[in-house]
């Protein structure tokens, strides 16, 4: 099939597949654990400061780009400025998306074994030991492999099924069940004695307890959380049609993104604090902390369930997109069938996953750059991959691009007057690059 004959059925289609996108490893797994190590309230406040200063404008250029193209990524960048040094910024996204994915398939195989332990109630037990549960679970070289597979295997599934019968069609009903979820876990969270203490280590900043390093995290995150960077969106816009407005669609993702940082703020810190325990756990936050404070609660099984099912929604709709801009630049190129790009690339990821999955059995002694495989590609990803992309991107679309183009992208579906075009043209083309620039010059210690 020709893969740009595929449209998105409705413009909330393509939002809340956007925000699937957006909304996954980042906000629910990974933003609790880097507010936790990483100054609380101050971390969730430069966050948002650099989602709406940064990462919105960013998302915005993103759409317009894929739009403007009608292209998924690595075409896009050819195609509006062919025989140029920024085609490259293409195959940049997709080989981002290929290491990221790898290594999230891992964390996604981790709360697929648990989703399913905790249905028949084998993770709170009246001797559970949590920490030894996470251990034996990550150390089990086979289990791991096993979670990665049936990953990935539900991934190449919908993503060969298309973009309205896919993507679309699973995201409409995920997204919605993800927010149901949320909710209900926080309505509970909230209510446990000692609670207020945990809401203001999350929402009241000390900005003492901020520094190169944690900005940059914060920076990164922004970034994750979006999935701006690696062009993503640029594959999904690209879907789209000429009558939806791109800034109100961004914004309205920007939005979900940070409401749903929000809920998993206030769903994890009260029971970490009401319960006595530690909010710098790191990445095994959720599967060690959670399950202990759930098996305090009454129901706490079926509270535990219903955070794993979400958490399991959350990743799938962000993984869709990982695969999705791998398959349609292949796609695009070559001509050939989705179904067979989906489930070659699912396997290919697979194989490249498998480092990743044994970082904490078989490969735990083996380091790269004082860090696990797993954890050196989360790093290269959120903090190199991304923040790069974002200022080779930033600098396309402000110095690059044709600007009629960007702003007849910017202006469909819209009445936005030509005050606000510019204001987002000079942000794309002088804050956003600085900004990512000092950020990380700073984190090093330069300046």
């Amino acid at each position: 099939m020709d893969q740009q004959k595929d449209q998105w059925a409705s413009k909330l289609g393509f939002i809340l597949s956007s925000a699937g996108a957006a909304v996954g490893l980042g906000a629910i797994w990974k933003f609790p654990y880097m507010t936790g190590m990483n100054g609380g309230g101050a971390f969730f406040f430069i966050f948002i400061l650099f989602t709406v200063i940064i990462g919105l404008p960013l998302l915005i250029a993103e759409f317009i780009i894929g739009r403007g193209a009608q292209k998924e990524a690595i075409s896009a960048y050819q195609k509006l400025a062919p025989k140029s040094i920024f085609s490259f910024i293409g195959h940049w996204g997709v080989i981002g998306a290929f290491i990221l994915m790898s290594f999230y398939s891992v964390v996604g195989g981790w709360v697929l074994i648990y989703s399913l332990l905790s249905i028949p109630g084998m993770v709170i037990t009246d001797d559970a030991q949590y920490a030894e549960l996470f251990a034996s679970i990550t150390g089990n070289p086979l289990l791991t492999i096993v979670g990665l597979a049936l990953f990935i295997f539900i991934n190449s599934f919908v993503i060969s099924s298309g973009i309205k019968n896919g993507i679309e069609k699973y995201s409409k009903v995920l997204m919605p069940l993800l927010f149901i979820f949320f909710i209900i876990i926080v309505i509970r969270s909230v209510t446990f004695d000692g609670a207020m203490e945990g809401i203001q280590f999350f929402l009241q900043p000390d900005f003492s307890k901020l520094n190169g390093e944690n900005i940059l995290y914060a920076l990164g995150q922004a970034f994750f959380s979006l999935a701006v960077g690696i062009s993503v969106m640029v594959t999904y816009s690209s879907y789209l049609d000429k009558d939806v407005s791109l800034g109100s669609s961004a914004a309205s993702v920007s939005i979900m993104n940070i409401f749903v940082s929000l809920l998993a703020g206030l769903a994890i810190f009260p029971i970490v604090f009401s319960f006595g325990l530690e909010p710098a756990e790191g990445p095994g936050l959720l599967f060690i902390v959670l399950p202990e404070a759930f098996a305090q609660m009454p129901f706490g099984e079926v509270f535990l369930s219903l955070f794993l099912l979400l958490f399991l929604f959350a990743i799938l709709t962000s993984s869709f997109s990982m695969l999705e801009i791998i398959t349609a630049a292949v796609t695009e190129k070559k001509n050939v069938s989705r179904k067979s790009v989906a489930w070659i690339a699912g396997i290919l990821v697979f194989v490249a996953g498998i480092p990743a999955a044994l970082s904490s059995n078989l490969l735990a002694d083996f380091h790269i750059f004082g860090k696990t495989v797993f954890d050196a590609s989360d790093f290269l990803v959120s903090n190199v991959m991304l923040p790069a992309g974002c200022l080779f991107i930033s600098i396309f679309i402000g110095f690059k691009m044709d600007k009629q183009l960007v702003k007849q992208e910017f202006s469909y579906g819209n009445n936005l007057g030509n005050g606000i075009f510019q204001t987002w043209y000079q942000l794309m083309r002088w804050v956003v690059p600085f900004t990512i620039i000092i950020v990380f010059l700073y984190s090093i210690g330069v300046i």
